[in-house]
């Protein structure tokens, strides 16, 4: 990547990161631990749940443990919008990095106790702390570039291959400790995985600059008592709700998934309206937002297909691919760092091709090769599963070819997804637009959940044809629209 070329800074340093501004260095190493953390713990966690109590698991139902882990998999992301609003108006995106790392790291250190309740407290708070840490982290890194740079994708795609070391690393490490000897030791290095984010994010912090330092919205005085209040209030309902729910023995798994199923859905549609209908936003904003909404859906349908690769492709790995290499069967979990592995071998490749075709192709158009691309490798995972009919075991290989296809799909949406949300985004809402995007994976993951419950109703090559041809279907709208959004993105309404 050229170095000649001038780079927008907003951090004080004038050194450079591969041409791009140093404080992209500490953002990307910092997320990096966050993912070691959290695809560490996600490569094991559907095969602990299904695992049975003789082999310290929990001894759901593959249907159960599918919806729970989609589930949690959305709140994850459905915390990001409450993290946004943190940031925006009261601790700045900076703070909110911080203790969202903090928060993360403890949960991870609750569910390395060797108890059946400290898995799900420990969910928990990482869910409640990655909703800190992920919107605002991408929010800084939109903050190192002009609006309109060309440079803007090629940063976040080199962030994206950034953090892809730690989710490569994570499931070689946990995976073996986790599956070979005690789970509950795998979720624990996830926890130490953290704690070196945090460390290292508090030692870099030198090199961001102003990026993230204040709140870009701050409520003062009497508006910030309220929303602490309003917000008080309401963690003490839910905490009443929840103690409620228990005490009435409705408290279930599958009561608990289908509630947070809805709750995904409907906070989608509430904010999107609120957003939409805020007369403070002008009609070239309110058009872009238009187009958001175009580009929401068809990243949801992406993450809905995506995501199943630690729930339904998980447990494919581990029940029908043959995983004998010399006489030791390596961890199931293991196939979980090729996604990863193939995200960093391709992101500069990537970077490089969006930085060569400028505003050639389109963001709807790249929006509608990843769709493609991400049905055809759930075609051809119908092909796989047709091979293991009759129980036999089908190489890995099959998988490796399936991860290979879904990452080009990957790399043709979701860095470009984040850096057209910052792009697109009203001023008004400039952290939680990055909560919005990552919205669109919680609404993918929460509804994949339930749609990975068809997995156990389904004959495999069925379900796996059905969801990847739908995927084409949309790959295809999107390329029908794509004057039409282009134009909404342009603010010509």
């Amino acid at each position: 990547m050229a170095h000649d070329v001038p780079v927008e800074r907003s951090a004080s340093t004038g050194r450079t990161f591969f041409g791009h501004p140093r404080a992209l260095a500490t953002l990307f190493l910092t997320e990096m631990w966050e993912r070691f953390s959290f695809y560490g713990m996600r490569a094991i966690l559907v095969l602990y749940l299904t695992a049975e109590a003789a082999d310290d698991g929990l001894g759901l139902s593959e249907s159960s443990a599918n919806a729970v882990y989609g589930t949690y998999n959305a709140m994850v992301y459905l915390m990001a919008l409450p993290g946004g609003w943190v940031a925006d108006r009261l601790i700045g995106a900076r703070r909110s990095v911080l203790w969202g790392g903090v928060v993360i790291a403890v949960g991870h250190y609750v569910m390395a106790v060797p108890t059946r309740w400290s898995v799900f407290a420990g969910m928990t708070l990482i869910v409640l702390g990655t909703g800190l840490l992920k919107p605002n982290i991408s929010t800084m890194v939109g903050a190192l570039y002009d609006r309109d740079s060309p440079r803007r994708d090629a940063g976040f795609s080199i962030f994206y291959m950034g953090i892809n070391l730690g989710a490569f690393i994570a499931p070689l490490i946990t995976g073996f400790l986790g599956e070979k000897i005690n789970w509950h030791l795998g979720f624990a290095v996830a926890a130490v995985g953290m704690t070196f984010g945090v460390i290292q994010y508090v030692l870099g912090r030198r090199n961001l600059g102003d990026a993230g330092d204040r709140p870009a919205d701050p409520l003062l005085g009497a508006d910030r008592r309220r929303a602490l209040t309003r917000a008080g209030v309401l963690v003490a309902v839910l905490l009443v709700l929840v103690a409620g729910l228990a005490l009435a023995g409705l408290f279930t798994v599958n009561t608990v998934v289908n509630a947070l199923t809805a709750v995904t859905v409907l906070v989608t549609i509430g904010y999107f309206t609120r957003i939409m209908t805020d007369r403070e936003l002008s009609a070239t904003e309110r058009s872009r937002m238009k187009a958001y909404l175009w580009l929401f859906v068809f990243a949801a349908a992406f993450w809905l297909i995506y995501d199943q690769a630690g729930s339904v492709l998980n447990l494919f790995a581990a029940e029908r691919t043959d995983r004998d290499v010399a006489g030791f069967t390596f961890p199931a979990s293991w196939l979980q760092s090729v996604n990863p592995i193939l995200i960093i071998i391709g992101a500069p490749l990537f970077a490089l091709l969006w930085l060569r075709v400028g505003n050639r192709v389109s963001t709807p158009v790249k929006f509608a090769v990843g769709l493609v691309l991400n049905g055809l490798s759930f075609v051809l995972m119908a092909a796989a599963a047709q091979a293991a009919v009759g129980g036999d075991l089908v190489s890995p290989w099959w998988l490796v070819a399936v991860f290979a296809i879904q990452v080009a799909g990957e790399l043709s949406l979701s860095p470009v997804g984040l850096s057209a949300t910052t792009k697109l985004a009203p001023v008004k809402y400039a952290s939680q637009m990055l909560g919005l995007w990552f919205l669109a994976t919680a609404v993918g993951d929460a509804i994949g959940g339930q749609v990975a419950r068809l997995a156990d109703a389904w004959s495999e090559s069925t379900y796996f044809l059905t969801f990847g041809l739908a995927s084409v279907a949309f790959g295809l709208a999107a390329v029908m629209f794509a004057r039409h959004i282009r134009a909404l993105m342009a603010g010509i309404h």
